[in-house]
């Protein structure tokens, strides 16, 4: 017999159990802070947020000076570390499986950090220091740009241990927090690009990123052709958008927020009217597409500080089944995106795309954190899908200025959305 017959064989195929091993990734505590920037957040975090007025917001550059402007930088170092540190505090108290999670680990240490910069800045009292000091705002509000993106990552791989409810008030708060600490901080930034290119603040209807004459028509439009580039690349056809009622109205207000809510509701409506269409009459048909309309209703007396609009489609509307979960995170019929799906449209998948479903979309009800996470968050033309959240977030920035957002539905035919929202220079008394 051989000597190498008596050799026992070294396997070299991994064993099943060593293969299923390496699925698995090892998970870490976040990072320790040092005892003294620890201490430094719980300070902040024991203090509320102090709320500021709208119309004081806006009075920084009503007329923009040196003077206002420092005032401004000097309120921007104070406020947004109280509410960084709240929330830093607020994914503290996840449970800890939740907060070992590599994506949550992560939006907790860009707070900490962006934290430590404003906390521990130096005051800023000349316009020299305040041009410095705007340009690493600028970069610090980029650098939170995939915050919300990669904390819904986190948790949809973490979702068995939340129940939808903790999950939807944990990220309704994360998101106004996020509105408010973008609006100040963008409010300050554009305020001193103004003063840097020495122009007038009173020849314009800008103050900072407040339009005090902003066009719902005029936005309408613009967001109507940017949904119709999406919704033809995807669908290949798109409903025309008519606009009724007041198309001349003005009224102050960020343009930014509401550029927001048109182009998230626009989307959910051009693919339900396309697709209701497809499913009544075929892709080759050669009967025109239903418009959208959108009605647009000035404030009704200069008392009313409320300007409203309503977006109509007739996309099939919503079930009954599914108009109680409309404006929840974690509902979603997703994984069944084609024209022939009967579950909802895109009202029920609260995005326009068919990717939020949790796994790839192997169960009927998943979660809208695929949307939020998913691929569709790239601004590309070949997908309708996903710039945003759909209606939750939607109806947070309406609300946020004190405003709402409702849906409306009638099965079998089609859906309105009517938007409420309030005119900044009539807000003097309202808080963000």
């Amino acid at each position: 017999m051989a000597k190498n017959s008596l050799i026992p064989r070294i396997r070299t195929t991994p064993s099943p159990a060593r293969t299923c091993l390496r699925r698995y990734h090892a998970r870490y505590a976040p990072e320790p802070q040092s005892a003294e920037i620890s201490q430094l957040l719980a300070s902040y975090a024991a203090h509320p947020p102090r709320p500021i007025t709208l119309s004081s917001l806006v009075a920084y550059g009503q007329p923009l000076t040196p003077d206002s402007l420092l005032r401004s930088v000097s309120y921007v170092l104070s406020e947004i570390p109280r509410r960084l540190a709240r929330r830093a505090r607020a994914l503290e108290t996840l449970p800890f499986i939740v907060g070992t999670n590599p994506y949550v680990a992560k939006t907790l240490k860009a707070y900490r950090d962006s934290f430590q910069f404003l906390a521990t800045y130096p005051a800023v009292t000349t316009l020299k220091e305040n041009a410095k000091f705007t340009e690493e705002l600028s970069q610090l509000v980029e650098s939170h740009r995939n915050d919300i993106p990669t904390m819904a990552k986190g948790f949809q791989e973490c979702a068995k241990y939340m129940s939808p409810a903790q999950i939807s008030n944990f990220l309704d708060g994360a998101i106004r927090n996020r509105i408010s600490v973008r609006l100040i901080a963008e409010q300050h930034i554009a305020l001193s690009r103004v003063l840097e290119m020495q122009q007038s603040i009173g020849l314009t209807s800008h103050y900072g990123i407040v339009d005090m004459a902003c066009s719902p028509a005029a936005m309408v439009k613009m967001c109507g052709e940017f949904v119709s580039e999406l919704c033809e690349a995807t669908l290949g056809a798109v409903p025309s958008v008519v606009i009724e009622g007041h198309p001349d109205t003005t009224f102050a207000y960020v343009p930014i927020h509401l550029e927001y809510i048109l182009t998230e509701i626009l989307k959910n409506a051009f693919r339900a009217t396309v697709e209701h269409h497809y499913r009544q009459h075929g892709t080759r048909s050669t009967q025109p597409i239903p418009p959208v309309t959108v009605t647009i209703s000035p404030p009704p007396s200069p008392s009313s500080p409320f300007l409203s609009f309503r977006v109509r489609d007739q996309g099939g509307g919503v079930s009954p089944s599914n108009m109680a979960r409309i404006f929840s995170y974690a509902f979603t019929t997703a994984g069944h995106s084609s024209i022939e799906d009967g579950g909802g449209g895109p009202y029920a998948a609260q995005h326009v795309g068919g990717s939020a479903a949790v796994g790839g979309g192997a169960s009927e009800e998943g979660s809208l954190f695929g949307e939020i996470t998913g691929k569709g968050l790239q601004v590309g033309l070949g997908t309708i899908a996903g710039l945003g959240y759909g209606l939750p977030m939607s109806r947070l920035y309406a609300r946020y200025f004190g405003g709402s957002l409702d849906l409306f539905s009638l099965d079998g035919w089609g859906s309105d959305v009517f938007v409420k929202l309030r005119s900044v220079d009539q807000a003097g008394n309202a808080e963000i």
